[in-house]
């Protein structure tokens, strides 16, 4: 598995990149094999660590942020939350993960899989707007996310507000 590591504001001594990349091997490398992408952002807010963990495998993201005094604890709360997430949706992913993944990660009853059931369907018109309208339009409804059609690209973007307060806007990759 390829592991990328950067570092927002602060360095990262060699001696973390090489547990982080013996650790997500390890742990991660039974899921995804060799030709998955481990992508690792690390930033310190206050006296926190803030650890993103990314792993992208056939057209598939699973994503995990963790905050923790120290920088090993939330990489492995990290891990540990991504395995949550792929024991969760087992049925799922393991049609996309590598064939022998769930042959020795599942050792123990693992719990059945949830059915998603979808309740509502909204339909609503959406106009041309820039993305501090989008951010104003969400934050006069009170919503977490917003749709809407931007008005410099012509695509359809997604605003939602983070955990840290920021905001982020979600566009498409038409490669």
């Amino acid at each position: 598995m390829k592991t990328t590591i950067s570092a927002k504001k602060m360095q990262i001594p060699q001696n973390f990149t090489e547990y982080a990349e013996k650790r997500i091997d390890s742990r991660l490398g039974k899921f995804f094999g060799d030709d998955a992408d481990a992508k690792i952002v690390i930033s310190e807010y206050k006296s926190q660590i803030v650890l993103e963990l990314t792993v992208k495998y056939n057209s598939i993201i699973f994503r995990a942020e963790r905050s923790a005094e120290d920088k090993y604890v939330a990489l492995d709360d990290a891990i540990d939350k991504i395995i949550r997430q792929i024991r969760k949706n087992k049925t799922k992913v393991e049609k996309k993960l590598k064939d022998s993944a769930f042959k020795e990660a599942f050792a123990y009853p693992v719990p059945e899989t949830v059915d998603y059931e979808v309740v509502k369907h909204k339909k609503f018109k959406m106009r041309p707007m820039d993305v501090e309208e989008a951010i104003l339009q969400m934050n006069l409804l009170d919503h977490e996310f917003f749709m809407f059609t931007n008005a410099d690209s012509g695509q359809i973007n997604v605003v939602y507000k983070r955990a840290d307060g920021n905001y982020s806007v979600l566009e498409p990759d038409m490669e």
